[in-house]
């Protein structure tokens, strides 16, 4: 199996780093597009096809991933719809905010045909085979999804959902990254401010986050019984995690998150 990924910005060229790291592709059935080749030159050295033929990308693989801007998708994917084999084919978009009913007006054929399409939101953490990806199937049958979540879920974990539900997960899992980096950083000043050095404070949290992941996974607790495990009668830690309640953390967060779907 082949897979092309066309745009090799920061998601697509992340995604190109985890199917790399993965176990489903080979380098040599790997192969990446981008108009400019300067951000192509990082996979010179891995065995990794690239061009700058965006035809030639799409008409080689079994998989088509079209990996930019929202803005310009259009122009891409009608670039690219001459080349396509509509039946043996299968086309996964990852922008966010496009719709699919969109995407099939650019792609559908004049006798109606359409390729197997999937919106699909990974977010950069692929790169490193540890994303939270979204996957809403279009005109796919079970088979066809069952390869597309495959490949995803060796990059991490993935989820099909709902058309509807995308914007929502984009914002809980890709925006999520960012918020995620905000606490590690706002955590490390913290450190610093106690009287660590700045790269060891970094560490500390980092290793912090990824035990309290680790945890929660390994036994698929609710995160407050874990949280009750540590908060001792008068402790420091519900002291702690008191004085974050006042200051609206709880509340910051999910007013964040429903933000990202406004």
């Amino acid at each position: 199996m082949k897979i092309s990924v066309i745009g090799a910005g920061a998601m697509g060229g992340a995604m190109v780093w985890g199917f790399l790291k993965g176990d489903v592709f080979a380098a040599s059935d790997i192969t990446v597009s981008n108009p400019s080749r300067g951000a192509l030159d990082k996979f010179s050295d891995t065995g990794v096809n690239v061009t700058t033929d965006n035809k030639h990308a799409a008409a080689s693989a079994d998989i088509v991933c079209v990996v930019v801007k929202p803005w310009i998708s259009e122009t891409v994917l009608k670039e690219i719809k001459p080349v396509l084999d509509y039946s043996r084919q299968m086309l996964v978009v990852v922008a966010a905010g496009l719709r699919s009913e969109q995407i099939k007006e650019w792609m559908i054929k004049e006798n109606g045909e359409m390729l197997p399409l999937f919106l699909v939101i990974p977010n950069t953490a692929v790169a490193e085979r540890s994303s939270m990806t979204f996957i809403v199937p279009v005109g796919a049958n079970d088979k066809q999804t069952d390869v597309i979540k495959s490949v995803f879920d060796d990059t991490g974990c993935s989820l099909v959902i709902e058309e509807r539900l995308l914007s929502a997960g984009t914002t809980l899992a890709s925006c999520g990254i960012a918020y995620a980096m905000r606490y590690v950083r706002a955590a490390s000043e913290g450190g610093v401010e106690l009287g660590f050095r700045a790269d060891d404070a970094k560490r500390i949290v980092l290793q912090t986050v990824k035990g309290a992941v680790d945890l929660l996974i390994a036994n698929g607790n609710h995160p407050e019984t874990e949280i009750d495990k540590v908060t001792t009668p008068g402790g420091l830690t519900i002291r702690g995690l008191n004085e974050m309640e006042h200051a609206g953390f709880t509340s910051a967060v999910i007013r964040g998150l429903k933000a990202g779907v406004k």
